[in-house]
C-alpha cells in the first residue's frame, strides 16, 4: 500500500529538524514510492491495451489442415489465449514479438466445406470467424435490419504470391430460413497491393444472393503497408472506410449500398485474415500480418 505524499513530507520536516541538511533517506524514500505508483500505472495501462488488440472468446480460426474428418481445422480461443497450437497449426498462425500474429496459408485441399481438388472452384484460407456474443457457435450471427454493426480490421500483406489475390475482411451471409445460399456478402480484396471492393447487388428475380450479380470498385493502393480497413451496416446500408498513414491514406465512411433496401435478409457474420484466391496448386503462398481487430454491434 502506498503512504500519501504529505505523510513523508511531515516526516521529512521532523527528521530535518533533528538531524543534518544533508540526510538523503527521507527523499530517497519518497521518490522510489512514487516510482512505483508510476510504474504500476504503466503496467495497467499496457495490460488494457493488450486486451482491445482483439476479443478471442468473439472469433474462431480456420487453418487449412485435414482436421481426420477431410476438412479444415478449427482453432478455438482457449487453444490461441494459451498458446497451445500444434506445430503444424503454428506453421499457419503465430505471435510476432511486436504482437502482430502471421495468418500464412496455402492451397492444402482443406477447406471448411471438405476436401477439394486443385481448380475445383473452392480456395484455402487462415481466417477468423465472428462469434459476435462470444456464445462460440455458428448460430451466433446479426442481422442488418437492426442495430449497427462495425469490423475494424489492421493488416498488412508481406506477400501474395500466384495471382497476387487474398481476401483480407468479408461479410458472410448464414444459411438463413426462407432464403437460398450463405453468400459472401462482401470481400474486401488485397489484390497485388489495391484493396478492392467486392459485394454482391440485388439479384434477377427468383436467383440468390450470388457472385454472378456482384460489383468491384478499387478504393486505394497500400501496398505492403500496414492499412485499417473498416466495414460499417447502419440502417441497412454498407459502408467503408480506409486508412494507411504510410500512404496518407484516410478515407472517411463513405455509403456504398443498401441491403436492407434492396431486400437482402441474411443473418451474418464478419471474417478477417487470409483468404487465399489461388488454387492451381500446392505450392504458391501467401502471407498476412493482423495488428488488430475490433468489432462493435449496437
Amino acid at each position: 500500500m502506498i503512504k500519501p505524499l504529505y505523510t513523508y513530507f511531515l516526516a521529512f520536516i521532523f527528521i530535518a529538524s533533528c538531524g543534518t541538511s544533508e540526510d538523503p533517506i527521507v527523499e530517497e524514500e519518497i521518490i522510489t514510492e512514487e516510482t512505483v505508483s508510476e510504474t504500476e500505472e504503466e503496467v495497467e495501462t499496457e495490460s488494457e491495451e493488450t486486451e482491445d488488440i482483439i476479443v478471442w472468446k468473439n472469433w474462431y480460426l480456420s487453418v487449412p489442415i485435414n482436421n481426420g474428418d477431410g476438412k479444415a481445422t478449427s482453432i478455438y480461443y482457449e487453444a490461441i489465449e494459451n498458446d497451445e497450437l500444434t506445430t503444424e497449426q503454428s506453421e499457419y498462425f503465430y505471435k510476432n514479438d511486436d504482437g502482430s500474429y502471421t495468418m500464412f496459408t496455402k492451397f492444402t485441399g482443406y477447406t471448411t466445406s471438405g476436401e477439394v481438388t486443385l481448380d475445383g472452384g473452392k480456395y484455402c484460407r487462415t481466417e477468423l470467424r465472428e462469434y459476435w456474443q462470444g456464445n462460440q457457435t455458428t448460430e451466433d450471427n446479426w442481422y442488418m435490419n437492426t442495430g449497427t454493426h462495425i469490423l475494424e480490421s489492421t493488416l498488412s500483406v508481406d506477400y501474395v504470391e500466384g495471382n497476387g489475390r487474398t481476401i483480407v475482411a468479408q461479410i458472410h451471409g448464414k444459411e438463413t430460413e426462407g432464403l437460398d445460399g450463405s453468400p459472401a456478402t462482401v470481400k474486401i480484396r488485397w489484390n497485388s497491393g489495391t484493396i478492392q471492393l467486392d459485394y454482391y447487388t440485388k439479384p434477377d428475380e427468383g436467383e440468390p444472393w450470388t457472385s454472378d450479380f456482384d460489383e468491384k470498385l478499387d478504393v486505394a493502393d497500400v501496398g505492403n503497408e500496414v492499412f485499417t480497413f473498416k466495414i460499417k451496416i447502419e440502417s441497412g446500408k454498407f459502408y467503408y472506410a480506409l486508412v494507411c498513414e504510410a500512404k496518407d491514406i484516410d478515407i472517411d465512411y463513405t455509403e456504398v449500398y443498401d441491403y436492407v433496401g434492396n431486400g437482402y435478409a441474411y443473418q451474418n457474420y464478419f471474417k478477417t485474415g487470409n483468404y487465399y484466391g489461388w488454387n492451381d496448386d500446392y505450392i504458391q503462398t501467401a502471407q498476412v500480418k493482423l495488428y488488430k481487430v475490433v468489432t462493435d454491434h449496437q
